[in-house]
């Protein structure tokens, strides 16, 4: 807010506790009448006897402002967020053997007594002629089990269902190129519970 001084010491005590005003400029033909009661004020950013001072002030508290509302600071990105970030890019960039990878979830799936034989069976045989998407939203235990590794962070899971959660990853990729190509440019998304 800029303010002229000979209304600034009537209305800034008035208007200072205001939360949305952040700064107080004043301009006045004499600056040191205003000086001593303006630094009672924390949100009194100057006096000036001229417009272009205080354009340059407003100009650089807005530049300050700008920086303080960058949205991460990596001073304060919470370490569990950037470990899941930084296992889910290695995740996605591991090339591995398919059915050595499918092998080796079935066996863990086999000692962990996480499903039937059956399904694991199946699994083993039929991964390839259906989608990611299809395993992990049929009757099965992958949705249960990724969820579950994803929830407590156990990297052994997450590891073991790591050439799944890639699958299902690029699976979604192509069908969000593939949709975003014949959509409109706006789009409208919902969430449910």
């Amino acid at each position: 807010m800029i303010v002229s001084g000979a209304l600034a010491q009537h209305i800034i005590p008035i208007i200072q506790e205001c939360p949305q005003l952040d700064s107080i400029y004043i301009l006045y033909d004499n600056q040191s009448i205003h000086e001593e009661w303006a630094k009672t004020i924390p949100k009194v950013k100057g006096i000036y006897t001229q417009i272009e001072p205080i354009c340059k002030a407003l100009q650089i508290d807005q530049e300050n402002c700008d920086r303080a509302m960058i949205s991460i600071s990596f001073n304060r990105i919470d370490p569990l967020f950037m470990y899941t970030q930084l296992l889910k890019e290695a995740l996605l960039q591991i090339e591995d053997d398919d059915a050595k990878s499918i092998k080796e979830l079935v066996e863990y799936c086999r000692l962990q007594s996480d499903a039937s034989e059956k399904t694991l069976e199946k699994i083993e045989e039929e991964y390839r002629n259906h989608s990611p998407i299809w395993w992990y939203t049929g009757p099965y235990f992958i949705y249960s089990m990724l969820n579950r590794g994803l929830r407590q962070m156990n990297v052994d899971i997450i590891l073991k269902m790591g050439f799944f959660i890639r699958h299902l990853h690029n699976h979604i990729t192509e069908l969000h190129r593939q949709q975003h190509d014949n959509m409109p440019t706006k789009l409208q998304v919902f969430r449910g519970q």
